[in-house]
C-alpha cells in the first residue's frame, strides 16, 4: 500500500465522513474525504504546471494547515518526494536542508518568501516558490525562478486537476519509492535527511492503528507539528488508514478550549505540553480546599470526570512520545482516570518502534514492539542493558546523499539506533539513556542521565534538568552533576494563593532541597555531587529536546 492508495481507499469508501476538522474566521469548518482528494487533484496539476515531476524534492515549508495536508498528498501521489521543513528554523537551517536535497519548488507561507529568496542563491535546482496567503505582488532576486500564490494558481490548473488526463491519473509511485526526506532535529550536529518510503509509513500505520486500537469513529487532535515525524506518521496518516476525523487546534493557547469544542478521542502529545497541562490541573486542585482533600483521600477520579469533560469528555486515550516522560506524571494522570500511555520511536523508523497497550500500561517501559518490528539489546551489560538495535519495515532506506552516515547506523537491515535499553522477560522495553550520554565513575561504574533527571523531574518544583558528567583536576572518572531549573509558575502559583513573595535565593534553596529529597531513592553513586541552579529554560530542537552539547557543570566555582 502506497499513502497515495490510502487516501483513494478513504476517498471511496466513505466520500462524505469528515477527514479535517479546523477552525475558520471564527467557526468551526469540515473537509469530507472526498473533498480533500479534490483539493490534491488541484496540487498534483499545479506541481506539474511549474515543472516537477516524480524523484523531484518539494519542500513543504509552513506551519501545520488544511493546506500541510492537501500539498503532502498532492507531492507523493505523483512520485515526487516531500521535504517537510520546520517553519521555526533559523535561516541558515532552511538553507542547508534546501541544498542538501537539492528542492525543486518550496510552498510556504507568504511570510517565509523573504527567507527563501535569501537561500534560493545556492539552489540550482529550484523552478518555483509557491507562497500560500502570499498576496498578489510576488517576486524573488532570481527571476528565472517563478513565484506565485497557491490560490492563484489553483484557480489556473482548476479545469486540469477535474477533467481527463489529469496529472494525478498520469503518476502514481511505487511502494519503495521516498515518500519524504525527513530531517533529524540537529541535537549533535548537522540535520542529516531519512530516506523514508511509502511502505515505510505505511508498513509503521497499520502496525500502529492494531496497537492502539484504532477506530472510524475516532477523533485525533492535532497539536504537535507536522513537520515531525512523530505528528506526521500519527495525526496525518493513522486517521487517514483509519478513515477517521482529525481535529486542528488552532494554536498552543487555545487547546483545552479546541478540545471543549470538539471531543476528540485521541490525543497525541509530547510529554513537555502534558507537564504543563497537568502542573495548571494540580495548581486548580490545590487552590481548591474541597478538591485537595479529595485529592488526598483518593478520590481523584472524582476530580478527573470534570477535568475529561473540560477536554471535550470522549477523550479516551492519550499517548505520549518524541521524548521520555516522568513516571510520575504518567501516574498522576491515570491517577485521575485519564490514560496516558507512553511509546518510543525515532525518525529514521518512521516513527514508532514501541508502545504501552491500553489494557496493559507498564509505567517505567515504553512497552513491547510493534507488530513487524524486531527489537534486540547489543552487547548487553551485566544488567541487561545495550544497544537498542532494530528491524522492520518501517526502517528508513538511508541518509540521503550521505552514505557515511548511513553505514554508522545501517547493518544488514538492522539500524542501530543510540539508545541504551533493556527487554524484560515479558517484552517490554525501558529505555536508560543514550549512548553518547551514558557517565562512567571512578569505579567504572554506568550512570545514565536520563534515570537520575526522571528522579528530579518527580519535584514539583522542577521545570526541566540535565545530569551531566564532569571531572575534578586529577580524576581518573566522571562525577555526576545537576544543573536543575525552577518551575516558575509553581512558584507563582503558591505566592498568588499565600500572598507572599519569594526572592531568587528562596526559590533556590527550596528547589534544592526538595530536589534532594528525590535524590534520596538512588544509590549513592548516582547521586549529582554538584547542583546548579538557572533561571533560564534550556535551548532546544524544534522538537523540544535539550540540546546538551551545549551545557557542562562549572568546575571553577566550588
Amino acid at each position: 500500500m502506497t499513502i497515495r492508495d490510502c487516501l483513494d481507499g478513504a476517498a471511496q469508501e466513505c466520500p462524505d465522513n469528515v477527514a479535517l476538522r479546523y477552525k475558520q474566521d471564527g467557526r468551526w469548518r469540515t473537509m469530507s474525504f472526498q473533498q480533500l482528494r479534490e483539493r490534491v487533484w488541484h496540487v498534483a496539476e499545479m506541481l506539474v504546471r511549474i515543472g516537477v515531476g516524480p524523484g523531484d524534492r518539494v519542500a513543504l515549508y509552513r506551519e501545520n494547515s488544511t493546506e500541510w495536508f492537501e500539498i503532502y498528498h498532492g507531492i507523493v501521489s505523483i512520485g515526487a518526494i516531500a521535504v517537510p521543513v520546520d517553519a521555526k528554523l533559523r535561516e541558515q537551517e532552511v538553507a542547508h536542508i534546501f541544498h542538501d536535497c537539492g528542492v525543486s519548488a518550496v510552498f510556504c507561507s507568504g511570510r517565509m518568501v523573504p527567507v527563501v529568496d535569501a537561500v534560493s542563491e545556492r539552489l540550482i535546482h529550484l523552478k518555483a516558490v509557491v507562497a500560500i496567503g502570499g498576496g498578489e505582488e510576488l517576486s524573488l532576486s532570481r527571476p528565472e525562478v517563478r513565484c506565485v500564490d497557491y490560490d492563484r494558481l489553483r484557480e489556473e490548473v482548476a479545469e486540469d486537476a477535474l477533467g481527463d488526463g489529469r496529472a494525478y491519473d498520469r503518476f502514481a509511485p511505487e511502494e519503495d519509492v521516498p515518500a519524504s526526506f525527513i530531517y533529524t532535529s540537529g541535537t549533535t550536529g548537522r540535520q542529516k535527511g531519512a530516506v523514508l518510503s511509502h511502505r515505510n509509513f505505511m508498513a509503521n500505520v497499520v502496525s500502529i492503528a492494531e496497537a492502539i486500537d484504532i477506530r472510524p469513529s475516532d477523533n485525533f487532535m492535532l497539536v504537535l507539528p507536522l513537520h515531525h515525524s512523530f505528528a506526521f506518521t500519527c495525526n496525518l496518516l493513522v486517521p487517514l488508514y483509519a478513515r477517521c476525523e482529525i481535529s486542528l487546534v488552532e494554536n498552543l493557547k487555545t487547546i483545552k478550549a479546541n478540545m471543549a469544542d470538539c471531543s476528540p478521542t485521541v490525543l497525541l502529545a509530547v510529554p513537555l505540553l502534558l507537564e504543563k497541562m497537568l502542573s495548571r490541573i494540580m495548581d486548580g486542585i490545590a487552590a481548591s480546599k474541597p478538591a485537595t482533600w479529595m485529592y488526598r483521600l483518593g478520590l481523584a477520579r472524582v476530580i478527573g470526570r470534570k477535568i475529561h469533560a473540560g477536554l471535550g469528555g470522549a477523550l479516551r486515550i492519550v499517548v505520549s512520545g518524541g521524548a521520555p516522560i516522568s513516571a510520575s506524571t504518567l501516574e498522576v494522570w491515570n491517577k485521575l482516570g485519564i490514560l496516558v500511555v507512553e511509546g518510543y520511536g525515532i525518525t529514521e523508523t518512521a516513527p514508532v518502534l514501541t508502545v504501552n497497550r491500553p489494557d496493559g500500561p507498564v509505567i517505567g517501559t515504553v512497552g513491547p514492539p510493534l507488530s513487524g518490528v524486531e527489537i534486540r539489546i547489543d552487547h548487553p551489560n551485566g544488567e541487561g542493558v545495550g544497544e537498542i538495535v532494530v528491524r522492520g519495515d518501517n526502517v528508513m532506506q538511508g541518509y540521503y546523499n550521505n552514505p557515511e552516515e548511513t553505514a554508522k547506523v545501517l547493518n544488514d537491515g538492522w539500524y542501530f539506533t543510540g539508545d541504551l535499553g533493556r527487554v524484560d522477560a515479558a517484552g517490554y522495553l525501558t529505555i536508560s539513556g543514550r549512548k553518547k550520554s551514558l557517565i562512567v565513575n571512578r569505579e567504572g561504574k554506568n550512570i545514565y542521565p536520563e534515570e537520575v533527571e526522571r528522579q528530579v523531574l518527580r519535584s514539583r518544583y522542577a521545570l526541566e534538568c540535565l545530569a551531566l558528567g564532569y571531572c575534578e583536576a586529577g580524576d581518573a572518572g566522571e562525577r555526576v552533576g545537576l544543573i536543575v531549573v525552577p518551575n516558575v509558575e509553581v512558584f507563582n502559583a503558591i505566592e498568588d494563593r499565600e500572598g507572599k513573595r519569594f526572592s531568587d535565593d528562596e526559590i533556590e534553596q527550596i528547589l534544592r532541597e526538595d530536589v534532594r529529597h528525590q535524590l534520596k531513592a538512588l544509590s549513592d553513586y548516582k547521586r549529582p555531587r554538584r547542583i546548579e541552579v538557572r533561571f533560564e529554560e534550556f535551548e532546544k530542537t524544534t522538537t523540544q529536546k535539550i540540546k546538551r552539547y551545549l551545557y557542562a557543570i562549572n568546575t571553577a566555582t566550588a
